[in-house]
């Protein structure tokens, strides 16, 4: 993708029906997005608008793809080689009360959850957190918290945050020698329709066509 400084923050507000999710973009499988195999949902909506932001696309409250929470799980669960899910964005904790309800799904199944979110764990535990904060993160098993800050990116093949304020949470003490993965390397996915996404580059989503 190439990074789009104009991109601006939508103020519309678009009420998401129940029992959907409003995604920027998935992925079927993906190694560097988290321990082992796993989907990955970028949701759309983000009030931050950070400096350096990697999916400035997803900044818009807008509706881009509407999927059932039951279509997002069995798709997820249609790939046996996947281990787990990871949530990112855009900011995961404004879907919060759909994402559970997807996390409780997958992990009835066995699949871990894990999440990125531009909130720290602080906020997300006090009053001021978003509707359905507590219930999401009951179901993760890890949590990437804080803010990409430009100024205090890392650019290391070895770091699992994109910028050096960020924290791994581990909630499940069974992933703890999994924290295996590099926010600095890349994958590309090509689709059916030639379009292609690439992932891991400092978190990177990129939507591009030949």
């Amino acid at each position: 993708m190439i990074h789009n400084p104009t991109a601006k923050l939508s103020t519309k507000t678009v009420e998401v029906p129940p029992g959907y999710l409003n995604i920027m973009g998935y992925i079927d499988e993906s190694e560097v997005n988290g321990p082992g195999s796993r989907a990955v949902v970028w949701v759309q909506g983000c009030k931050r608008g950070c400096s350096g932001c990697f999916n400035p696309d997803s900044w818009s409250f807008e509706v881009n793809q509407l999927i059932s929470i039951e279509a997002l799980a069995n798709k997820i669960l249609n790939n046996p080689r996947n281990q787990g899910v990871t949530f990112s964005g855009g900011e995961p904790f404004l879907q919060a009360s759909a994402l559970a309800e997807l996390a409780k799904k997958l992990k009835l199944a066995g699949l871990n959850v894990m999440s990125f979110s531009g909130f720290t764990l602080g906020e997300l535990k006090s009053e001021k957190a978003p509707v359905g904060a507590e219930e999401l993160l009951s179901e993760l098993d890890i949590l990437i918290d804080g803010p990409f800050v430009e100024t205090l990116a890392i650019h290391s093949p070895n770091s699992l945050v994109s910028s050096s304020n960020q924290r791994v949470r581990v909630f499940n003490s069974t992933l703890k020698n999994q924290l295996n993965w590099a926010s600095d390397r890349i994958e590309i996915h090509v689709l059916k329709d030639g379009s292609r996404i690439f992932t891991g580059f400092w978190g990177q989503l990129g939507l591009g066509e030949d």
